[in-house]
């Protein structure tokens, strides 16, 4: 099942968002992420997609470099195994808001060494590859 993620840097500061009410890790932070929607939508699509739906910026999908992929095997709530693909836009239109307050309770700009605790293990793991210039992890195996 592949994922996509939004990576957004202003500076030293990273954005993310704090899953509410989805009844999957909640209360912790993630990047505004999403699936594909649809038979027609690619990856790109789906990420400027998300990102306008999730935080109200508008992306190019040429603006957008995959800086990280991540093979996942996730156990809870059920056993899959899933492609994460985590793309930083080099620009973006708006400045990021809530858009879904029914599924995402806070947004802020963390200092990419001083993380929230909250954070979702594999997310923490993707910033700790990204900061490396990792491009490839593996996780839950």
């Amino acid at each position: 099942i592949p994922t996509v993620y939004l990576v957004l840097v202003r500076g030293n500061k990273i954005l993310l968002s704090r899953r509410y009410n989805t009844g999957f890790q909640d209360g912790q932070y993630s990047f505004p992420a999403g699936h594909l929607g649809g038979d027609e939508e690619t990856i790109r699509q789906a990420m400027v997609r998300e990102a306008r739906e999730e935080i109200g910026v508008e992306i190019d999908s040429v603006d957008l470099e995959l800086v990280h992929v991540m093979h996942r095997k996730q156990v809870e709530p059920t056993s899959e195994r899933r492609i994460n693909l985590f793309f930083r836009a080099k620009k973006w239109r708006g400045e990021p808001r809530i858009m879904e307050p029914e599924k995402c309770d806070d947004l802020q700009w963390f200092e990419l060494n001083n993380l929230p605790d909250n954070i979702i293990p594999y997310i923490k793991q993707a910033i700790d590859c990204l900061k490396k210039n990792a491009k490839y992890s593996e996780y839950g195996f």
